[in-house]
């Protein structure tokens, strides 16, 4: 049966010495007949043959198979008709003396049924060529020669019998590891294979292999290689920059998915749990702590339809937290800037922005800062991580102007050509700086779906031989290598990632963990490529997903609105420290691929805060009458935030010359959710309407908020008017008079006596009003006789576009709309505006 197995395509017994007996026929038939018999077997896969005994060095086995390598056969046919998953593989580094255990399914997926298969193991020859291990992971058919020779053990094969089109049986193999006969270190290609007939081709034939690596080490290596491997905790934004308007300042999440990965199982749980106790150096956000904080606390979630509800994933925010900070506990933490910031992006499109470049070394401090509060430990921000590892001078350049020394590139990007052997990761570029170059193959080597189990062996296996691959190829000299997986690893890729590191740690006899430190500081090797590539050979489909120039002009426009709201705040710090992050979060990496979802977040950012700013504003009035040359005019300034305002002044303007005098600006300061009523006392020259401007002014003399115009109507009192005014006030003095010096003549009423007698006027009553003068009409209330100026007959309001300067709250507006008549700060809600026809007398 073995032999069956060795020879595949081989015809059956009799068709051989049938063959053999007409040897004249098949010299003129053979063209015929090649076209309906199966091809024979290479004669080195015959199982038994001489020549297998001096089997050929490895490149010339490669060289050969591939030359005589027939066309490889479509998935369901030949030999993919079975497809077969390695699940597990143990001990994925064997030393002597172990028991190797090999799991795994098979599943045809042929059309035909498959009668007598059978599992079976073969070995291909120790490699030390990582050249030679990706042309072996990268073939799906079955090659004679290249896969090597079908293990003869005990329970090294086993049968799977008859299976039906779709049919998926499971299967095991367990050997001692002698059996594989191992003699020397290297790396040793295993294939699982299924041999069995089909209806269409009866014999012995391979239907399906699955290939997998296993690293052999007799002994420790001379020289080990060091091995850095970062282990990244980065996430998307998820906090924006609003807060409830409590005095705790509530924070609000884009959504509660930060919970989902910090609950047990989540990604950013399993990065932690599984990172504890991996030689590995830790690469953060800050912003991620930032966040996960936040959460520690009472926070709020947004609703699609507006509005929010509680989060709900505050005990896992504290558990992770305390996880983590034993996790760092004396271990090496290297810090991005604060939200990742895109450097690539930044260098290609964002450079000429005025203040963006800025934006970096701002980031690089909150950085320091974030990291030692919340995890009681001073990180390192002596490195940048470009996209990809993808570099150009011009990123180079961006990446160390906030201070880093040290640019995390990867060997795709800045390549090594002139060498036979993967060189240590640092190498100088010049200016003082270190490019760290991480290898391409191992740093990609779990980017996959690792949720299949034959995908993550299959994944482990190829990063154990790489490594030990690396090691053998010089192996009298030390090296260190850098390993830069993927920036957000999903949780099945993070166990696949410690899986293999841990598999290094226990039995790896070739390597040992680096620090990241120790990397930048490893002796280069000379021969190495500190070559920056140019701009041109920056990838295309990297570039297409960079943060595009407007995005930074947007982001500077915020921070300028910023900067202008603080100048009148009592409290700036709530708003310039939520909105100042918010600002470094619509730069961040995270959001690569998601263009729209970007451009969401920094406009939702900007208009929270302009909505912000629209809570100090002037109260519309309506149109007034001054009765007479001088009069006070009321203008109502409202604050609808939690804190209070100052440095703000409010002036008057008249737009006609009709000498309207509207006096001096005055200074402003109103408390939280309060109003004011700023008085203006006013001249004028003449008669008239005219159209008054109000506007609010930092104290730097840049307007604030809306303009708001309103319509005064000045009407004098002539000298005549008063005069006859005059007259009349004379002869109610004197009837007065009269009334008092008759009743003390009269010595009072007699007894019975009408008291209104026949001496006395009708209508002289000493009570009632006015009667003593005491209640005489002041002019000041509503103007219900006199006419109205018609609005529509003076110039038109201009346009009231959006003037807001800095104006900053302190998270949501408390929404009260209290108003305020005169006087100084008001109640919330007190007081009310002037109605139409409003008339101010002195």
């Amino acid at each position: 049966m073995a032999e069956a197995a060795e020879n595949q395509g081989t015809p059956t017994a009799p068709a051989r010495r049938l063959l053999r007996g007409t040897a004249a026929v098949l010299l003129t038939t053979g063209p015929l007949l090649g076209g309906l018999l199966p091809p024979p077997a290479a004669a080195a896969d015959t199982a038994g043959a001489p020549a297998a005994a001096s089997a050929p060095s490895a490149a010339q086995s490669h060289a050969r198979s591939e030359a005589s390598a027939p066309a490889p056969a479509r998935k369901g046919t030949g030999s993919q008709t079975a497809d077969i998953s390695v699940n597990t593989l143990s001990p994925a580094t064997p030393q002597k003396g172990d028991t190797v255990s090999i799991t795994g399914t098979v599943t045809n997926n042929g059309r035909s049924s498959i009668s007598d298969g059978r599992i079976g193991l073969r070995i291909g020859p120790g490699e030390n060529s990582r050249s030679a291990l990706e042309q072996n992971a990268g073939r799906k058919d079955y090659l004679p020669g290249a896969d090597g020779k079908e293990v003869e053990a005990k329970r090294a094969t086993t049968d799977v019998g008859s299976m039906r089109p779709g049919i998926r049986r499971s299967f095991k193999l367990k050997l001692p590891v002698s059996a594989l006969k191992m003699d020397s270190s290297g790396v040793y290609q295993l294939g699982v294979t299924l041999t069995g007939q089909t209806r269409e081709r009866p014999y012995d034939q391979i239907l399906g292999i699955e290939r997998s690596f296993l690293p052999w080490q007799t002994s420790d290596a001379e020289k080990k290689t060091g091995l850095t491997y970062l282990w990244p905790l980065i996430s998307s934004s998820h906090l924006t920059a609003r807060t409830q308007s409590d005095e705790a300042q509530t924070p609000v999440f884009r959504n509660d998915e930060l919970a989902k990965e910090l609950a047990p199982g989540g990604r950013l749980q399993q990065m932690v749990n599984l990172g504890k106790d991996l030689p590995i150096t830790w690469m953060i956000d800050p912003d991620l702590l930032a966040s996960v904080d936040a959460m520690t606390e009472r926070y709020r979630v947004q609703k699609k339809g507006g509005g929010t509800v509680a989060g709900k994933g505050q005990a896992y925010a504290k558990q992770w937290l305390m996880d983590l900070q034993g996790a760092v506990k004396g271990e090496e933490v290297a810090t991005l800037p604060f939200a990742d910031p895109d450097v690539a992006s930044l260098a290609h499109r964002g450079r000429n922005v005025p203040g963006a470049l800025g934006d970096l070394g701002s980031a690089t401090k909150r950085a320091t800062e974030t990291v030692e509060t919340i995890l009681h430990t001073k990180p390192s921000t002596d490195y940048a991580w470009p996209v990809e590892g993808a570099v150009d001078p011009g990123i180079v350049d961006v990446a160390t102007s906030a201070g880093a020394h040290n640019v995390i590139a990867r060997s795709d990007s800045l390549r090594d050509t002139a060498l036979s052997y993967t060189p240590t990761s640092a190498r100088p570029i010049g200016g003082g700086n270190t490019a760290l170059v991480a290898d391409a193959r191992l740093s990609k080597a779990f980017e996959g779906d690792m949720t299949r189990p034959g995908a993550t062996s299959r994944a482990v296996q190829r990063f154990l031989g790489e490594t030990q691959a690396v090691t053998a190829q010089v192996p009298n000299k030390q090296r260190n290598i850098l390993v830069a997986p993927q920036r957000t690893p999903s949780a099945s890729q993070a166990r696949a990632m410690a899986l293999a590191l841990s598999s290094l740690q226990k039995d790896g006899r070739w390597v040992e963990g680096s620090d990241l430190s120790e990397a930048a500081k490893a002796k280069p090797d000379p021969g190495a490529n500190g070559r920056v590539p140019s701009s041109s050979q920056y990838p295309a489909s990297l570039r297409k997903k960079e943060l595009p120039a407007e995005a930074y002009r947007h982001v500077q426009n915020t921070k300028r609105l910023v900067g202008d709201f603080k100048k009148i705040l009592t409290r700036e710090d709530r708003v310039v420290t939520p909105f100042a992050s918010a600002v470094e979060r619509g730069q961040s990496t995270s959001w690569r691929g998601d263009a729209e979802g970007a451009s969401n977040y920094r406009d939702g950012v900007r208009s929270y805060l302009v909505g912000l700013t629209k809570e100090v504003r002037l109260i519309q009035k309506s149109p007034i009458t001054l009765s007479g040359r001088s009069a006070t005019i009321p203008v109502t300034v409202q604050n609808n935030l939690v804190q209070g305002v100052e440095n703000l002044e409010l002036r008057l303007t008249s737009r006609r010359r009709i000498g309207l005098d509207v006096g001096e600006p005055k200074a402003v300061r109103i408390d939280g959710e309060h109003s004011q009523s700023v008085k203006f006392p006013t001249t004028s020259k003449a008669n008239g309407r005219a159209f008054v401007e109000a506007q609010l002014y930092t104290k730097d003399g840049k307007p604030y908020g809306k303009r708001m115009v309103f319509q005064v109507n000045v009407t004098s009192i002539t000298s005549t008017v008063l005069l006859v005014i005059a007259g009349g006030v004379l002869l109610v003095v004197l009837a007065g008079v009269r009334m008092y010096t008759t009743r003390k003549r009269n010595g009072g009423t007699a007894p019975g006596q009408d008291p209104s007698g026949p001496d006395e006027d009708e209508g002289d009553s000493d009570s009632g009003p006015g009667a003593d003068g005491t209640d005489g009409a002041e002019g000041v209330g509503e103007d219900d006789g006199g006419e109205r100026p018609d609005p529509s007959s003076g110039p038109a309001e201009p346009d009231e576009a959006d003037q807001a300067s800095p104006a900053v709250g302190t998270g949501e507006s408390a929404g009260s709309d209290g108003r305020t008549g005169a006087g100084g700060n008001t109640g919330k809600g007190s007081g009310s505006v002037p109605d139409a026809g409003e008339k101010v007398d002195r």
